[in-house]
């Protein structure tokens, strides 16, 4: 009895705790930042057009209009509402999935953003892969050339031209390019925005080239300084001892180690082009959504000005959102989570 006195009390086991992936943690974070975004977007792309001189009523009714017909317009368009009902009224749409009415056109806004939508996404996609296809071999190959302090000339140099070209605005080199290749008998990459139907290619080549230097020179600095960190480690001086070839050294074992870094400035770059692709579309003249942006804001077109906003904003969210995916397919340490072998 007294051993059974002094015995241990059975307890029971210790419930196995169940590994969630990390997918799920994932999940959540950027669900709930989208969801933050969307709602900076909407409060954003409704308080800017407030921000815009003038009175939309007064430049639709045009200088003969009267008082009363000024009025009538204003209370037409909801623009007599207090800003609180207007931000309601917004919303309501958003949620209806309306984007509104043009003011200057009578069309919904939707129809318009579709029609200018596919110029600037073809600026902005064709960009970022010339980007990818351009930098990342460019800068390996710097890299290999110049490890270990190898060719210092090739390096200064590179980092000089890189650094200049860098240097220069999307719009400046936008307009280099024009006067430069733009000009003269037999130049066919420039064209008017008529013959944009029969050939979208052609007329893209030179926006795309003056969007692509800048993001080109900063994406291959980086993927040349991070080829110099990944051939100095150890893997690598053991990959060399192996007698490996050329492809499997460097493509096999530095590049994958390269795509990290490269996928997350890629990622903060591709939503700066998307901003540039706006401002290249007015250097060349071409019916995106820049010049959409630009004409609203002269004819003070408050739905079409907020539906753009909105779009361009949303279209960047969902691209980091994919950059994002992305990364945590290469490398799933930035999903936050643990490993699923660990």
């Amino acid at each position: 009895m007294a051993q059974l006195a002094h015995a241990r009390p059975a307890t029971a086991p210790s419930p196995r705790r169940t590994a969630t992936s990390p997918w799920i943690g994932f999940a959540v974070r950027r669900g709930a930042g989208l969801a933050a975004t969307i709602a900076v977007l909407v409060v954003a792309s409704f308080l800017i057009v407030q921000l815009i001189p003038g009175d939309p009523a007064v430049a639709l009714a045009g200088p003969d209009a009267t008082t009363a017909q000024i009025e009538a317009l204003r209370s037409r368009l909801r623009l007599d509402l207090p800003v609180c009902e207007q931000f309601a009224v917004y919303v309501g749409g958003l949620l209806q999935g309306d984007l509104g009415q043009s003011f200057m056109y009578g069309r919904p806004v939707a129809e318009l953003i579709a029609a200018r939508l596919p110029f600037t996404a073809a600026i902005a996609l064709s960009s970022i892969v010339l980007v990818l296809l351009v930098s990342i071999p460019l800068g390996l190959t710097i890299g290999v050339l110049t490890r270990g302090g190898r060719r210092s000339w090739l390096d200064t140099g590179f980092g000089a031209v890189t650094g200049l070209l860098d240097s220069l605005p999307g719009y400046i080199f936008a307009t280099l390019l024009v006067v430069l290749l733009g000009t003269g008998v037999g130049v066919l990459w420039l064209l008017p925005p008529a013959y944009l139907a029969s050939a979208p290619v052609a007329s893209l080549v030179l926006p795309v080239l003056a969007l692509s230097v800048g993001p080109i020179c900063m994406v291959s600095r980086l993927v040349r300084r991070e080829t110099a960190v990944a051939l100095a480690e150890d893997y690598m001086r053991t990959a060399r001892g192996w007698r490996l070839g050329t492809a499997a050294l460097y493509l096999r074992n530095a590049l994958p180690n390269l795509l990290t870094s490269t996928l997350t400035l890629s990622g903060l770059i591709l939503g700066g082009m998307l901003g540039g692709a706006l401002v290249i579309e007015s250097v060349f003249a071409l019916p995106g959504l820049g010049t959409g942006i630009i004409q609203a804001i002269l004819n003070r077109d408050f739905p079409v000005i907020q539906g753009m906003v909105l779009v361009i904003g949303l279209v960047a969210a969902l691209v980091n959102l994919l950059v994002d995916v992305l990364l945590g397919i290469v490398d799933p340490r930035t999903l936050g989570g643990r490993h699923a072998d660990s």
